[in-house]
């Protein structure tokens, strides 16, 4: 599994309340994660997946906390260091409900090139992800929309879209969409694209789904994932909904990316799409009871969580 997005430094901050605009708040805890990319690829890793990181790194401290994060989970890094610039940070604002709010700057993860992803060297049968988040600026988005339609076509395009997809020039979503061969995201950004594309979003999340997957290339696969309540999965002209396992959260950043990652590795490893969908809800189940966007589950601890329900 290869990761062309941002590789990013978490500051997550517990905060008993947003702040007013203008006010102060008190912090009860801070601490540095390794974020972004990062999340996704570490999930993937802890199911057995071999995972190599393709966007770029910077060479200060973040960018320094970010590969020995990356090493010391075994997941490979591709690009050459960005030098004299380091890694961007989000700051990351939990309150007590575990909802998040997010502040991200930019630094050396927005600097690739055709020639920098080209060193990930995807074969037949790997799969690419996106992140919509690399779309949104031209010095991410240009040259992966240059360097995608140039893969082998039997490299499985990923896209997460995030929140800033829908946002983007009709040019751009529509050049994406003709890449991507399987889509993961929320419900709210399945709606937002759909809204896009001037339809009127299904309330079902299995409907909602079923009208994501025609506007990917060819026969392509499309999970979107609503929180505790689980996922629906598009494959094979069928759509399942899969349900969750609803937990008590104590911080639900990552639970996304930990979903979409062990996903993929269940995925690369030759588990069936709608099996995959529930050990990677559990994965994203178990998340949420743990602070910080690197504590993805292993797939052990998903085997025991799912002989327990």
């Amino acid at each position: 599994m290869i990761h062309t997005g941002q590789a990013l430094v978490d500051v997550v901050v517990e905060v008993p309340d947003l702040p007013a605009r203008g006010q102060n708040v008190m912090a009860t805890s801070a601490t540095d994660y390794a974020g972004g990319t990062v999340t996704v690829l570490l999930a993937a890793a802890r199911f057995g997946a071999e995972c190599v990181q393709a966007g770029a790194i910077g060479t200060g401290p973040h960018g320094d906390l970010i590969r020995a994060a990356l090493s010391d989970a075994g997941i490979g890094v591709t690009a050459p260091p960005v030098e004299g610039l380091d890694t961007g940070i989000c700051v990351v604002m939990v309150e007590p409900s575990a909802e998040r709010t997010f502040v991200t700057t930019l630094g050396a993860e927005r600097h690739i090139s055709v020639e920098s992803l080209a060193t990930s060297d995807p074969r037949p049968g790997d799969l690419v992800c996106v992140t919509g988040f690399s779309l949104a600026l031209a010095a991410t988005g240009e040259p992966l929309l240059a360097w995608l339609p140039s893969l082998d076509p039997d490299v499985v395009v990923v896209l997460d879209p995030g929140a800033a997809f829908a946002t983007l020039s009709p040019h751009v979503r529509a050049a994406m969409l003709e890449l991507t061969d399987v889509w993961s995201s929320n419900a709210e950004e399945a709606e937002d694209i759909l809204r896009a594309a001037v339809q009127e979003p299904p309330k079902d999340l299995a409907e909602l789904t079923t009208a994501v997957a025609p506007l990917l290339r060819g026969d392509a696969v499309a999970i979107v994932r609503d929180g505790p309540e689980g996922c629906a999965v598009h494959v094979d002209g069928v759509t399942t909904y899969v349900p969750g396992f609803p937990q008590t959260p104590v911080d639900t950043n990552g639970a996304g990316d930990t979903h979409t990652g062990a996903l993929l590795a269940e995925v690369a490893a030759g588990t069936p799409w709608v099996e995959g969908c529930r050990r990677a809800n559990a994965a994203a189940a178990i998340k949420v009871t743990r602070r910080g966007p690197e504590s993805a589950p292993t797939a052990a601890e998903v085997d025991a969580f799912l002989s327990t329900v």
